[in-house]
């Protein structure tokens, strides 16, 4: 098994359409110890979820804008960890769905905050635990060079997510520790559903990747994640490897 003998904390996980679920379950299969994290009125759905995996794993409560659940992180799991798994993003409404230049710079903070500063945040508070051979692992949606439709502000926290991931790739790399993103293809969540007009991306998806792309199925970007958490990539970092049917390659 890829995974046999690692722990794992898994960020993110909503319900059982998450895609850290299906990362979760994925890891578990491949026989990682997995713990969640969740907060406030998420930790409840979190915990139901958490009873559908194979494993029912331990949920700690962490804001990652919270300073003192960050602080006392590493102390709460104890032992050592093998791998982390950002999967963290949020935006206010007026940051979504068409009112780029309107957004306010406070609710424009907070996507930024949430969705890109967390993945430092997460890496430092986890960073006591983490070993050589380490791997942190981050859910993208890739806006390297391109701006989307209704993405808005949170196609910006992307991007500095991606620019996030590399300084820290420079950082944790001499303590042995990767970093990397998957950016995965528009997938049926939670977290998608709160983007007015996210069926554009459902149906511009469909008709151009390479190799189709399901939007019910978080499989492949699960499996690209247990990969990149395992010990098959030992010398890649700073690396974002798409998991989108081939889209990103083809143009119009």
């Amino acid at each position: 098994m890829l995974l046999a003998d690692k722990r794992l904390l898994v960020t993110g996980v909503l319900n059982d359409a998450s895609i850290a679920f299906a990362v979760a379950r994925r890891a578990q299969e491949e026989g990682a110890d997995v713990v969640l994290t969740s907060f406030g009125r998420a930790l409840r759905l979190t915990r139901r979820a958490a009873r559908r995996l194979p494993l029912e794993p331990d949920v700690l409560e962490l804001d990652v804008t919270d300073r003192e659940q960050l602080a006392s992180l590493a102390s709460r799991l104890g032992g050592r960890l093998d791998g982390v798994v950002h999967a963290i993003g949020f935006a206010p409404d007026s940051c979504l769905g068409g009112g780029f230049l309107d957004a306010p710079w406070d609710d424009v903070a907070v996507a930024l905050r949430v969705s890109a500063y967390s993945l430092s945040a997460l890496a430092a508070a986890c960073r006591p635990l983490l070993g050589p051979g380490a791997s942190i692992v981050g859910l993208d949606f890739d806006n390297d060079d391109q701006a989307w439709p209704v993405y808005d502000w949170m196609g910006v926290a992307k991007a500095a997510l991606e620019s996030a991931a590399r300084y820290l790739a420079r950082d944790l790399g001499p303590e042995g520790v990767r970093v990397n993103l998957v950016a995965a293809g528009p997938l049926r969540t939670i977290a998608a559903r709160s983007i007015p007009g996210f069926e554009q991306f459902e149906d511009v998806w469909t008709a151009r990747a390479p190799l189709g792309w399901d939007v019910r199925d978080p499989g492949p970007v699960a499996a690209a994640c247990v990969a990149l958490l395992s010990d098959l990539f030992p010398a890649t970092t700073g690396e974002i490897v798409h998991v989108d049917g081939g889209f990103h390659a083809v143009g119009a």
